[in-house]
Parts: structure tokens; sequence; C-alpha cells
């Protein structure tokens, strides 16, 4: 297993177990789920709160100010340490950027994973919140592969019933690249093992972005590019990339970059259709020709 996979298993592999919270019945609740973790650091769980402000940033520190205080269930704790400050924030285009005080990076990196996991699915409940971002000391958050963490929803923290948050799975990936000339998808055949709190679409996706393994094939997607999110519904394959997807990056025709990821896709999921956005928006053109209003099927005309 490559270096590459090691990194992303690690960041994942306490953090994304996110079952409920014991003991209470989702139907008889009401108000914003706070998400806390569990005096172990191993998952995250819930307690119901009333939030009662009637605008975002009112709704906004409320929720983060239930996030400091200590919840009614003693196994539980407030996700920020108490020495970490959230020095500002901004709302845009409903994305909250928070800015922490330098200690953020003082956290052990499971435990920073579930601190985040914990701030992004409490605050993605609130109105005209979509999206969260990451910034420490007013510079980018860093994954382990020293790339910024982008921006965050709550699809990127998966739940899986909470048992087996340490199983691995096993998939034979058929991966399509582009050919030397940039105007043709060739094929690789690619063998994983990966966690199972990650979704085999995000793997895929991830994957394309950080390019072909073997010799014989070439990088599809600008290396700057981040995927924001990905999740089926009905079928459809929605894949939600940052606008580094749309830079001029590697010389290749421009159905190329597409159809890399929508027959990758297709062929190695239940997927039968995939629609992409940038930042969000479909209402976007691909090197003024192709639309991201487009519901794309797979292309095998491409293929060499």
């Amino acid at each position: 297993m490559g270096r590459w996979i090691r990194y992303l298993l690690l960041g994942v592999l306490l953090c994304l177990s996110m079952a409920g919270c014991s003991g209470q019945n989702e139907e008889e609740e009401s108000g914003y789920r706070i998400w806390y973790v569990n005096k172990e650091e191993t998952r995250l769980d819930y307690e119901y709160r009333e939030l009662q402000a009637e605008n975002t940033e009112g709704l906004l520190n409320e929720a983060l100010g239930f996030l400091r205080e200590e919840p009614e269930n003693e196994n539980y704790k407030p996700p920020l340490p108490e020495n970490v400050r959230i020095e500002s924030y901004e709302i845009e285009h409903n994305q909250l950027y928070l800015n922490f005080s330098a200690e953020y990076m003082d956290m052990l990196k499971v435990y920073e994973v579930l601190c985040r996991a914990a701030l992004v699915r409490t605050l993605c409940q609130i109105p005209e919140i979509d999206y969260i971002g990451f910034r420490v000391a007013d510079q980018p958050l860093m994954d382990l592969k020293g790339k910024a963490v982008g921006l965050m929803n709550e699809e990127q923290f998966i739940e899986n019933a909470g048992e087996e948050i340490n199983a691995y799975r096993t998939a034979d990936l058929t991966l399509y690249y582009t050919n030397e000339t940039g105007d043709r998808l060739v094929t690789q055949r690619v063998p994983m093992e990966y966690n199972s709190n990650i979704s085999l679409e995000k793997l895929i996706v991830e994957r394309l972005i950080d390019g072909p393994p073997y010799e014989g094939a070439y990088p599809t997607i600008p290396e700057n590019t981040r995927l924001v999110s990905v999740s089926v519904r009905d079928g459809v394959c929605y894949v939600n990339l940052d606008a580094g997807f749309l830079e001029t990056g590697y010389n290749v025709t421009e159905s190329i970059p597409i159809y890399s990821i929508v027959n990758s896709l297709i062929r190695n999921t239940d997927a039968q259709k995939v629609q992409i956005s940038i930042d969000g928006e479909t209402n976007r053109i691909f090197r003024e020709s192709i639309s991201f209003d487009t519901i794309f099927e797979r292309n095998e005309e491409l293929v060499e």
C-alpha cells in the first residue's frame, strides 16, 4: 500500500464513525444536534440543543458556545480544547471560514479530525452555512500531504453505524487517465486497500487527482484541484470540486478531464450518471464548451 493511502487512512481512521447519541430517539427530539467527542477520543456523539437566535450569525455564535460548554452526558466532552481560540470568522456565499489560534496545531492529528468533524456536522445545520473552511493563524489548514484541507461539508464525514471503524476493504479499480497526446482516455487497473469509512466514490476521485500510479498514462485533472464533496442519490453521483478544476492544468482536450471522472465512477460504482459542480454551482462552463448543467453518462468512444 503506497505512502499516499497510508496518510489518507491515518487522518480518518478514528474520526468518521458517527453513530447517533445513545438512548435518544430522534423522532422525540427537536433542535440542533451539537456534536461532542467521547472520553476515549475515538468517535463523536450528539446532544440536542435549542438555538434561539433569528439570524445566521446569532445561531452560529450560540452553536459555538455550546461546543465550548460541558455536555450533559459525562461520557462526552467539548471538541474544542480550552486553549484553542476562534480568532475570527467570515460567512460568504453560504461558506463559513473559521480562523483559529495557533494552538489548534497542538492537537494530535486524530483528535483534530474529530474536532473538525464535530464543527462541520454541528455548524452545517445552520441555514445559509453549507460549507466550512479552516484556517489557523490566518493560514489555510493543511493535511498530512501538505495540501490545504479546503471547504468541507457533512457528506465528507460518513456514518457507518459504528462498530468496525478499523475495517478495511479491497477494490480492483479500473481508472481512466489520458494518453501522451491528451486526446484519448487510457485505463489502468489499480488494486487498492482502503478504510471502510471512506466512500469508494471519494477514493476514486482523489486517486484521479493524484495521477496515474504506473507508466503508460498521464494525469487528467489539475493537481491543485480539491474534492469538496461526493455523494450518490438515485443512481447519480454528485461530484463537487473546487475552482482548481477549472485551471488550465495539463495539455488535454476539454472532454478528457470530465470523462476521466465520469467513466471511472460509472465503471467502478453503482452510479449510472455523474453530475459535476464547482464549489456547489452547476451554472459554470468548462473551457468555454462543456456546461456543468449536464448529467454526464459513460463515454467509451474516448477510450483507446
